[in-house]
């Protein structure tokens, strides 16, 4: 299989959407709901899974089907919305780790070694 990016990825999806005429329907609004509902079929697969379970869901044929297909569906519906508002998503995560990394410094080794060993 060839190797996508996201832009190519993208591409593909407003051609499917193009090809439907459903370009009108493809707002902000509606594109941000439609991925809202996928997240939570996703989540729906998990809802009465134990941790452990959760942890092995990938080792159940449908299961992990299911859960591939959802995954496939909020990331098109991520890059849909991202398309239609001109977000660089992969800028964006890169600045929101930046962020992250600022916002919550890696602990220090010496001080986690030492609160491990005096607990």
């Amino acid at each position: 299989m060839t190797e996508l990016d996201v832009a190519q990825l993208q591409r593909r999806l407003a051609d499917f959407a193009a090809s439907r005429a459903w370009e009108p329907y493809h707002t902000p609004k509606n594109l941000a709901a439609a991925l809202s509902v996928e997240a939570s079929e996703l989540l729906e697969i998990f809802q009465w899974l134990t941790p452990e379970e959760s942890a092995r869901v990938m080792e159940d044929p449908d299961s992990g089907f299911r859960v591939t297909d959802e995954v496939a569906d909020v990331l098109a519906y991520l890059l849909q919305f991202c398309e239609v508002l001109g977000i660089d998503v992969l800028a964006a995560l890169a600045a929101k780790i930046d962020r992250n990394e600022a916002r919550f410094p890696a602990p220090d080794s010496a001080k986690v070694t030492q609160r491990h060993s005096s607990g």
